[in-house]
C-alpha cells in the first residue's frame, strides 16, 4: 500500500457537494488545517471518487478493510491513530477523507499543491483498485438548500458561501406562504416590474424571484441578500462569517 506522510488537511465537515471542499487556494488563516502522520493513498476509478467527493453515502467495506488504522494524525508532538482515514485519487481528482468513525465520508479535504503533484507522481504507475458498491449519485436530488453545481460554477468561497445564504433566506420565505412579503422582495429585485408583481399569486413571485436570482453572483445578488436577511440574527451571523460585522 501506497502512503503520504506529513499531508496538510483542512477538513470540510458534512459536505455533500464537492464545491464546498475548498482547495488550497481558497483555505483561510482561521481554518482549523490539522497535520497527517501518515495516511494511505488509494488510486480509485472515476466513478467511485465522485461518489465520495459529491455524497455522503456508505463507503465500500472493503475499501474501509483496507485502509482499517493506518493513519495517524500529528498533534502537539503525539501520534493518534485514525480509524478510517485516508487519500483517494482517480488520477486527476484528489481528496482526503476521515469517517470519524462511521461508514460514510463525514470529512473531506482538498491537498496542498506539492502534496498533490506527489499523489500524482505516485499513482501514475499503479493498478486501479476497484471496489463494489451502491452508486446512487443518479438519484441525488438537488434542492434549493443543496444547489446544482452548475449554480456555483465559477464562484469564489465567499461568493458560494453567501449564494447559500441567500437560498436560505429564500427557502424560508417560501415557507412562511406570505403573499405581501414576497412580493415585496420580488419588487425589491426588479422594481420596474413592480405593477405587474402585485398582480402575481404568491407562488408566482416566489418562483420568478428564485428564477431571477439563482444565476450567477453579483454585487445586486450581495446586496439583495444583506437586505433580506436583516433582523434575523442566525442568518446575520452567516453575513458576518463572510463579510465582517454589518454595518447599520
Amino acid at each position: 500500500m501506497l502512503y503520504l506522510h506529513d499531508v496538510w488537511v483542512n477538513w470540510f465537515e458534512g459536505e455533500e457537494n464537492g464545491y464546498n471542499i475548498c482547495h488550497f487556494h481558497e483555505w483561510r488563516k482561521d481554518d482549523g488545517v490539522e497535520l497527517l502522520d501518515q495516511v494511505p493513498l488509494l488510486k480509485i476509478d472515476s466513478v467511485l471518487f465522485r461518489y465520495i467527493e459529491n455524497d455522503l453515502s456508505e463507503l465500500p467495506q472493503q475499501l474501509l478493510d483496507d485502509i482499517y488504522r493506518k493513519a495517524f494524525l500529528r498533534k502537539n508532538h503525539e501520534r493518534k491513530q485514525l480509524d478510517h482515514c485516508f487519500v483517494v485519487s482517480d488520477g486527476v481528482g484528489i481528496l482526503a477523507v476521515d469517517t470519524i468513525g462511521y461508514n460514510i465520508p463525514i470529512r473531506k479535504s482538498r491537498l496542498i499543491p506539492r502534496q498533490e503533484q506527489l499523489v500524482y507522481e505516485m499513482i501514475e504507475s499503479q493498478e486501479t483498485k476497484t471496489y463494489n458498491f451502491n452508486d446512487q449519485s443518479a438519484l441525488k436530488n438537488f434542492h434549493i438548500l443543496s444547489p446544482a453545481p452548475e449554480l456555483m460554477q465559477g464562484l469564489t468561497r465567499k461568493e458560494r458561501q453567501l449564494k447559500q445564504l441567500l437560498f436560505m433566506a429564500l427557502d424560508q420565505l417560501q415557507s412562511s406562504g406570505n403573499t405581501a412579503e414576497v412580493r415585496y422582495w420580488l419588487t425589491e429585485w426588479c422594481p420596474e416590474k413592480y405593477e405587474d408583481i402585485q398582480q402575481q399569486s404568491f407562488e408566482q413571485a416566489w418562483e420568478q424571484l428564485f428564477n431571477e436570482t439563482r444565476y450567477s453572483w453579483s454585487k445586486k445578488h450581495e446586496a439583495f441578500c444583506e437586505n433580506i436577511i436583516k433582523g434575523q440574527p442566525f442568518f446575520e451571523k452567516l453575513w458576518e462569517m463572510e463579510h465582517g460585522p454589518k454595518v447599520n
